[in-house]
């Protein structure tokens, strides 16, 4: 096998990189690591370039352009627009070149607005998703649709996962732009610095599902493998590891060794209230899996972050 990471220089990509070194590679696997260094995935001539020097057999398409709330709410379009072209030609070049499997990375944003909890894997096209971010939200949901199609018109094994809130070393620490936890550790690594108040945005009500990084590692690491359906699976902790912004600011004030005050900046945008979802259906293939606490991987990426403050911060 040659599995190619679109993406390998991401969060999630470096976190593969680390499980397949640390010994959960095997010796049939040959492992190539991209980023957009190596290739513009926006266009379908260097896409298929990069497809023509790797000949990979199998894919783990993580590319994206991402971003937090505030970045999303500004760019809506051009979320939808770029992430459109990297998914169409990296899922047409992998089957242009005979790629044997695909695992493309969603993520619960996609899920309908205004819909039940928990979310499973059959709701996805249920309606429309959260104002903030529906051009991101719409392009990943895409995905699931050629996924189907390269499987009904040309027997392609492609397939895609939805993760929840992935944290862990090597994340986007902007505070500006980045997600909420990495923002949070930066803020209060700042706050530690500076001896002010560590201000959080929005009332610290809302609730997320964090997965660490290396968990969902091992994770696609399975799916790859093992897990041949077309149609999606979440990559979660159960629904009973949700938590709030607030908890999740209290456990990196914890692991920071923060002692200043905790503010709540009310005038913020909350985003979404809750995005609850069910591991019911990685339950049934998976069902003793273990997740990393919650407290120890905020510990761990509070530590990578300290030790790599130099690079993490850009």
């Amino acid at each position: 096998k040659r599995i190619l990471v679109t993406g390998g220089t991401g969060l999630v990509g470096r976190a593969i990189e680390k499980v397949v070194a640390d010994g959960e590679g095997r010796p049939d696997e040959e492992w190539i690591f991209v980023s957009s260094r190596d290739a513009d995935l926006t266009s379908s001539s260097e896409t298929r370039a990069l497809f023509e020097r790797h000949k990979p057999t199998h894919v783990i398409h993580l590319a994206a352009m991402v971003g937090g709330l505030f970045k999303n709410l500004r760019s809506n379009l051009d979320f939808w627009r770029t992430n459109i072209h990297i998914n169409d030609n990296v899922l047409h070049s992998a089957h242009e070149s005979g790629v044997q499997k695909v695992v493309s990375c969603l993520s619960t944003c996609i899920f309908p607005d205004k819909t039940t909890y928990p979310i499973d894997e059959t709701m996805i096209h249920n309606g429309p998703p959260h104002n903030s971010n529906f051009g991101y939200s719409y392009a990943k949901r895409m995905i699931d649709v050629q996924n189907r199609g390269y499987s009904e018109q040309h027997g392609r094994r492609f397939t895609a996962v939805i993760p929840t809130n992935v944290f862990g070393p090597h994340d986007n620490f902007n505070i500006e732009d980045g997600h909420v936890l990495p923002g949070l550790i930066h803020k209060v690594y700042l706050a530690k610095q500076s001896g002010s108040a560590l201000t959080v945005w929005g009332t610290g009500k809302p609730r997320r599902q964090f997965i660490y990084s290396l968990d969902l590692a091992r994770l696609f690491l399975w799916v790859l493998r093992e897990y041949d359906e077309v149609e999606p699976i979440i990559l979660s902790v159960g629904e009973e590891d949700e938590v709030s912004i607030q908890e999740a600011a209290e456990a990196i004030v914890e692991a920071m060794e923060f002692r200043g005050e905790l503010v709540f900046d009310t005038t913020k945008s909350d985003g979404q209230f809750k995005k609850t979802a069910s591991n019911a259906k990685l339950r049934r293939y998976l069902p003793g899996f273990q997740f990393t606490p919650f407290r120890k991987a905020v510990k761990e990426t509070c530590a990578w972050f300290n030790a790599n403050y130099a690079n993490a911060r850009k």
